[in-house]
């Protein structure tokens, strides 16, 4: 099995569902067994700023799938929660982003590993850092940790402050949804 880390984003409809049930999904694919689960984070957007605070988190895994096999059954379940993209980073149901497999380098048309945007979105780094702090980046040759203390530092330094809320622990995915009553 290769441990690989897969990010999770929502910014439409039931964020926390969507979430939740992509984390069920993922953990019921065959080839895929979930690790750790990091907290779950509210954070602004990035790139395309007018649309709606995003649901992040990311899950370790360890899968008996290729990189490509991984990244189709992703968008796989990406396709069966409805995600749709209108405008490129714009709001979406659920994404799931492949953002490491082990310690591969890949550049396929299709799927880049690491994800390429990584090293500048705290949105990724924080709920990676809780989880695998001392991941290796195959590229940067720094942790993870280290990555998002350098991105911290870039980023005080230009005065741009990207909100990053904690909103729910590890086990967050088990929480029961509210009800608004019988259905």
């Amino acid at each position: 099995m290769t441990p690989a880390f897969i990010g999770i984003g929502s910014n439409l409809g039931d964020r926390l569902a969507s979430c939740r049930e992509a984390v069920r999904r993922l953990g019921s694919t065959p080839g895929i067994r979930i690790k750790k689960i990091s907290s779950l984070y509210e954070t602004d957007p990035v790139d395309y700023l007018e649309q709606d605070r995003f649901y992040n988190a990311v899950v370790a895994v360890e899968t008996s799938l290729s990189p490509d096999a991984l990244l189709k059954e992703c968008q796989e379940i990406e396709r069966q929660l409805g995600k749709t993209i209108l405008i490129p980073k714009g709001p979406r149901t659920i994404d799931l982003d492949l953002l490491f497999y082990h310690d591969q380098i890949l550049n396929a048309p299709g799927l880049q590993i690491p994800h390429p945007a990584i090293s500048n979105r705290a949105f990724v780094l924080v709920p990676l850092t809780e989880i695998a702090p001392d991941f290796i980046h195959p590229a940067l040759h720094t942790s993870v940790a280290e990555t998002l203390r350098r991105l911290n530092v870039e980023t005080s330094r230009r005065d741009v402050s990207t909100k990053i809320e904690r909103i729910a622990a590890p086990g967050w995915e088990k929480i029961p949804l509210v009800s608004n009553g019988p259905s």
